[in-house]
């Protein structure tokens, strides 16, 4: 049996890295204010047709529907995390509180595409998304939250593109201009972007198919039909990025892939992750709650990609911390030291420590090399004369050094010893990465 294809399997030596990466991410939003929300895997199929838009290709193409076996009700497989998150805030009452409201998730998403390098059927997104703040300082938080975090883990050569989208308003007569432009190239266009010429003429430029196309490229810009106040607020959030030092471009031609997306849209890409270069991306979507029952509410958000940032990660050298290994193995001989090495073992775990003893009635020797290949920092050797006298020789696994203790009252204080040894060298040396020094201070400064 092989994993369904689009998937991956996240295996024990991988493991940290995703916990390190996910406990950063909420942690560096949460000093912007956000909270964790946790919503279902599926939900109604109508909520995405309705919020994320039935001319998209996550709509068209890339849904999972799922049904019960006795229920008429189709759900989907949650293909992105916003509409989840709009939902539970309406369906809960949240926005009825002292708003802005600020929220963040991770959470398995699931698209029906073509899997390459950064692109799974089954991914997972870190995204956040704030509620009932219409001002363009929230636009430039939200960017300064996500710039934040790639300065954090210390990421080179990403590019900020920024457009705006307009609004109702202004977005009437783009579309008018596009469906004018692309009719005089129908014969240029798929059968799927033909279909968008009436529905929705601006899903063309984010076609997958004709994207390269001369006709796309010479398509009217959406920046020249902005009305007033969508001008206004655009000038607004390129000032507040410029007093944040933050870089960016201008890119008339970036409109997301979701419907919902109004005003601000932003895309942070890199070159280093093959075809599929959008790190994160995200904008605003002010009409989106009033869509799915709510009152009109302004909202804005991103989504991030882990195992494509993980890619990008790797692909540029970034380590992150290793996982903590076992601080301390003890080797049992005979029956009656495997019971004393149990105890031992409960009590010190009972105080945070990692420690492991033989479960699988191996040799001495073999019981050695196991701790060997944990990486064990210390052992311990158990028999019946060390049960009797109440002493044992404990040795370190990286000199060879050993001393002899009585394990009974010694035996925690070596270990809280080797601990405060093990931190300060860990300063010094900075801990395997400029990533998790700053990391690190970020903790100590909160």
């Amino acid at each position: 049996m092989k994993a369904p294809r689009g998937t991956q399997d996240v295996l024990p030596a991988q493991s940290h890295q995703w916990q390190f990466v996910e406990r950063t991410l909420l942690e560096t939003a949460a000093l912007f204010g956000f909270r964790e929300i946790r919503t279902p895997t599926f939900e109604a199929i109508e909520l995405f047709s309705r919020g994320v838009g039935d001319t998209t290709d996550v709509v068209q193409k890339e849904m999972f529907e799922v049904k019960g076996q006795k229920s008429r009700d189709v759900f989907a497989l949650k293909p992105e995390g916003t509409a989840g998150v709009v939902r539970a805030a309406l369906e809960q009452s949240l926005l009825n509180d002292v708003l802005p409201l600020k929220a963040c998730y991770i959470t398995p998403c699931f698209r029906h595409e073509r899997p390459q390098a950064g692109r799974l059927r089954e991914f997972h997104q870190f995204g956040c998304e704030v509620f009932g703040a219409s001002s363009p300082a929230a636009d430039v938080e939200l960017i300064s939250l996500v710039w934040h975090i790639l300065n954090l883990f210390g990421v080179k050569g990403i590019t900020l593109r920024i457009n705006s989208i307009g609004c109702k308003t202004c977005r009437a007569d783009y579309h008018a201009a596009l469906r004018a432009h692309f009719e005089a190239h129908k014969d240029e266009l798929c059968e799927t972007c033909l279909e968008r010429l009436s529905k929705n003429p601006m899903r063309i430029l984010d076609c997958k198919v004709d994207g390269d196309k001369e006709c796309i490229r010479t398509a009217p810009v959406v920046t020249d039909f902005l009305c007033d106040e969508c001008e206004k607020h655009f000038t607004a959030v390129k000032r507040g990025l410029d007093k944040l030092g933050i870089p960016y471009v201008v890119d008339p031609k970036i409109v997301r892939g979701l419907d919902y997306y109004t005003k601000t849209v932003f895309e942070f890409v890199s070159d280093e992750i093959g075809a599929q270069g959008t790190i994160i991306g995200g904008g605003r979507y002010d009409g989106l709650v009033e869509q799915l029952g709510g009152k009109p509410t302004p909202a804005l958000g991103f989504g991030m990609g882990i195992e494509r940032f993980l890619l990008l990660l790797n692909a540029q050298g970034i380590e992150l911390p290793a996982p903590r290994g076992c601080d301390l193995y003890i080797g049992a001989i005979g029956a009656p030291a495997l019971e004393k090495a149990m105890v031992l073992c409960d009590k010190l775990r009972s105080e945070g420590f990692s420690v492991s003893f033989d479960i699988m009635d191996r040799s001495v020797k073999a019981q050695m090399k196991y701790a060997n290949k944990l990486g064990a920092s210390m052992s311990m050797i158990l028999g019946d004369n060390e049960l009797v006298t109440g002493k044992a020789n404990i040795k370190d696994m990286k000199t060879g050094e050993q001393r002899e203790i009585e394990f009974e009252t010694e035996l925690l204080n070596v270990l809280y010893d080797a601990a405060l040894a093990a931190e300060a060298d860990a300063i010094s040396d900075q801990i395997g990465s400029d990533a998790f020094a700053r990391i690190m201070q970020m903790g100590q400064n909160a």
